[in-house]
């Protein structure tokens, strides 16, 4: 059964958790992209919880997770994450995150890698490592910069969140019927007020320090052996290949790919059960 909590951060605000099975089990967390909420993993948290203790959540600033400023630095959210997990106390961790979320994952690997089990970043390219540059001057990748702009987003989409959101779950998704009606209507509700749609916003107002922060790390000579599942689904634009390429690069030697079959961006929602066949093999693997 899923249980929600309210978890303190400090004087910084609260992070809403979806939380299914035992405490006292090795954790699994999960962490959403754009435009989702914590229920991108509701599928996987049903499934986890039979043998983890498995937790979702709303990226701080999005949903139910209030912030007076919520970070948007994929690096400063991984170190409000590390905050999260410490006050839950979280053990034999293996942190897993899908778009954005995957984004967040890699920084938190690289600050925090001595500390997990294992990571797991789902259908995302990483700013300034391979093959950011390509991904960026794609046309089909349009957002990336609109998102960018100030303020001109939040005109135009605040109150259009619905049809906005749906252009991409149709466009991106191979079963974006997959994505239902209510739980879209949450995604909205996550996204209604507009600090969180700014929030939104402001992770790809991010992308150029975040690039550039990446690439430091890249060129550290840092390596990291903790093992790395990097998921995309057979469906989704660019060659896998490419992207373990710019992850490597990164110091990360133990990188395992994995291709979800029959699907597009949305991975854990147009196949939960593949997805998690896969993720449980790695975690029982490592």
């Amino acid at each position: 059964m899923i249980i929600h909590k309210l978890v303190k951060i400090g004087e910084k605000g609260v992070i809403h958790t979806a939380q299914n099975g035992s405490p006292a089990k090795p954790s699994i967390l999960f962490l959403h992209g754009w435009p989702e909420n914590w229920r991108s993993f509701e599928n996987l948290l049903e499934l986890a919880g039979e043998i983890y203790y498995a937790i979702a959540i709303d990226l701080p600033g999005i949903g139910d997770s209030n912030f007076m400023d919520a970070p948007f630095l994929k690096s400063e959210i991984a170190a409000t994450i590390h905050e999260l997990v410490n006050a839950l106390k979280l053990n034999d961790l293996v942190i897993a995150g899908q778009d954005v979320g995957g984004q967040v994952v890699f920084s938190y690997l690289h600050k925090y890698h001595s500390e997990i089990r294992g990571a797991i970043i789902m259908d995302v390219v990483i700013p300034g490592l391979k093959p950011w540059e390509d991904v960026i001057r794609n046309p089909y990748i349009w957002h990336f910069a609109f998102h960018a702009i100030p303020d001109l987003p939040e005109t135009i989409v605040t109150g259009k969140q619905s049809e906005y959101f749906d252009y991409f779950y149709n466009t991106i998704a191979a079963h974006s019927e997959r994505i239902t009606s209510e739980i879209k209507e949450d995604y909205v509700r996550s996204y209604s007020i507009p600090a969180s749609l700014s929030t939104g916003f402001n992770w790809y107002r991010g992308f150029n320090k975040d690039a550039e922060y990446n690439k430091s790390l890249a060129g550290s000579g840092k390596v990291i052996t903790t093992p790395l599942l990097y998921m995309r689904g057979e469906k989704s634009r660019g060659k896998i290949e490419e992207y373990i390429t710019g992850l490597s690069d990164s110091g990360i030697r133990d990188i395992r790919p994995a291709l979800v079959y029959d699907c597009g961006h949305f991975m854990a929602e147009e196949q939960p059960e593949d997805v998690w066949k896969k993720i449980d093999a790695f975690i029982k693997s490592i």
